[in-house]
């Protein structure tokens, strides 16, 4: 009898991606052990990107090109309309991927492997960044996760997140109830991941790396290595972005009356410098909570408006 593989559909978010998507595509369609369908919606682009993914459909009966729907201005916009508009009925998992990676040939195997075997909802795992210049880092997410992270950071790059129709489904069902202001949400990845966490989804990082995670000049959000990035993450907390999406995040997936977010909420200096102790809870990497802690100290002694 022929062995039952199971169904991934893959959503790809495309812009500009005429000099990495074929390779990409290339890398999806040579999964082992999975049957695999991908859907592309692309953000208009000035570099045929939509003509070649049409060509590439038309040859693969497995990739479908959805219509035109308007310009996203970000990834996490257009990965929404993905959630929103694909029909999930006849997969068991659907995956997210951009179009610059690369995804090594038992990623999504290993995936839905492990959301098996460690009876899980959702699945993402570490990545090894590369450079143009040779450079390469394996960059490390897969600390235990804790009390409340999922307020204040994702579950790794959101290009490794596998979820069960279940959890994709119900994700799917909120986000179209909010579906207006979910559009203010910048990380798509980070919403998904608080989804999960707030309603009862379990969800298992994996530290073995599943891909090769470009870095270039137009990543979107790229590999927080070095101090430029760090000097970067720091202006957009200052400014206020951060905070306002942790603040939208929370009442997006409807924890706008939990003890915890409540007393927090309102982000003036005494719940901020409040919330800093708990900044063990708030973040996995070690780094990241004494980060966390002094983040909420600068920005509630400085004074900045941050809703």
């Amino acid at each position: 009898m022929p062995v039952k593989h199971p169904k991934v559909v893959v959503l790809l978010a495309a812009f500009n991606g005429m000099q990495w998507i074929e390779e990409q595509l290339g890398s999806i369609l040579s999964q082992v052990g999975v049957d695999v369908t991908i859907y592309i919606s692309i953000d208009p682009s000035t570099d045929d990107t939509e003509a070649f993914c049409v060509a590439y459909a038309a040859q693969h009966s497995n990739v479908i090109v959805l219509p035109f729907a308007g310009n996203f201005g970000g990834a996490s916009r257009n990965f929404f309309r993905l959630i929103r508009d694909v029909g999930f009925d006849g997969f068991d998992f659907v995956a997210f991927c951009d179009q610059d990676d690369f995804w090594y040939p038992d990623k999504l195997q290993r995936a839905t492997n492990a959301l098996s075997v460690h009876e899980v909802d959702a699945y993402s795992s570490n990545v090894r960044a590369f450079w143009p210049d040779g450079k390469t880092c394996v960059l490390d997410k897969a600390q235990p996760q804790v009390t409340w992270d999922f307020h204040f950071e994702a579950a790794g790059p959101g290009c490794t997140y596998v979820l069960s129709k279940n959890l994709a489904v119900a994700m799917k069902s909120r986000m179209l109830l909010n579906w207006r202001q979910l559009q203010n949400v910048s990380l798509h990845d980070w919403y998904c991941y608080a989804f999960a966490r707030t309603h009862g989804y379990k969800w298992y990082i994996d530290p073995v790396p599943s891909m090769d995670y470009r870095q270039h000049g137009r990543n979107q959000v790229g590999a927080n290595t070095g101090l430029s990035q760090l000097i970067s993450r720091y202006k957009s907390i200052h400014d206020g972005w951060w905070f306002n999406q942790v603040r939208l995040i929370a009442l997006l997936v409807g924890q706008e009356n939990d003890p915890f977010i409540r007393a927090w909420l309102p982000l003036g200096r005494r719940q901020l410098i409040r919330l800093s102790f708990s900044a063990c809870k708030c973040r996995r990497r070690k780094r990241d909570k004494v980060f966390f802690f002094g983040i909420c100290w600068a920005t509630a002694l400085i004074g900045n408006n941050v809703i």
